[in-house]
């Protein structure tokens, strides 16, 4: 059952909403595959796989926000996880997202990112909104863009990821407003 406090955000073809047991199954395959968490921290084993759904989940009682999971209308099944995401000392408000390797090409990450884009700036009010992308994961770039996001440079990621390289996307949240305008 998802967590009561969080939101439950629609778009056309997904429902976004907080992480619930259910979805440990499908998380833990999405973890598991060595392509889809090349530029998320690498594989994961289940145990591992679990705490990060916890820790999605804990976030929005921490935080009051966090990663969403994607449920895909048409089926109902878990096909990832995105939205608001700012753990200790990370390099500002993201969103971020991840999804499951099946699903590429569908547009999913940019239908649902734009849904959080506009819950981060309309409901949370943050400012800015960032997206930690490694320079080789052009995927992730191609998102980012079509969110009308820029590259601002380089970013310093907190301990277990000091050394992983990442770039920082972003755009404000006058230039979002004026580009859903438009």
């Amino acid at each position: 059952m998802p967590f009561a406090l969080a939101p439950i955000l629609e778009t056309e073809r997904l429902v976004l909403r907080a992480p619930a047991a259910e979805d440990f199954e499908a998380w833990a395959e999405f973890a598991a595959d060595e392509e889809t968490m090349r530029y998320l921290g690498g594989v994961q084993a289940r145990s591992v796989a679990w705490r990060g759904l916890c820790t999605v989940l804990g976030a929005w009682t921490i935080r009051g926000f966090g990663m969403f999971s994607v449920i895909e209308k048409s089926t109902s099944r878990w096909v990832g996880r995105l939205g608001p995401w700012q753990p200790e000392d990370w390099p500002g408000t993201e969103v971020g997202w991840g999804l499951a390797r099946q699903t590429w090409g569908r547009g999913y990450a940019t239908e649902g990112a734009s849904a959080c884009m506009d819950y981060v700036f309309d409901v949370l009010g943050w400012t800015e909104a960032i997206h930690t992308i490694e320079p080789q994961n052009t995927g992730s770039q191609a998102v980012a863009k079509r969110l009308g996001s820029t590259l601002w440079g380089p970013a310093k990621m907190p301990a277990p990821y000091e050394k992983t390289i990442v770039e920082t996307w972003g755009q404000t949240r006058e230039q979002w407003l004026a580009r859903r305008k438009g």
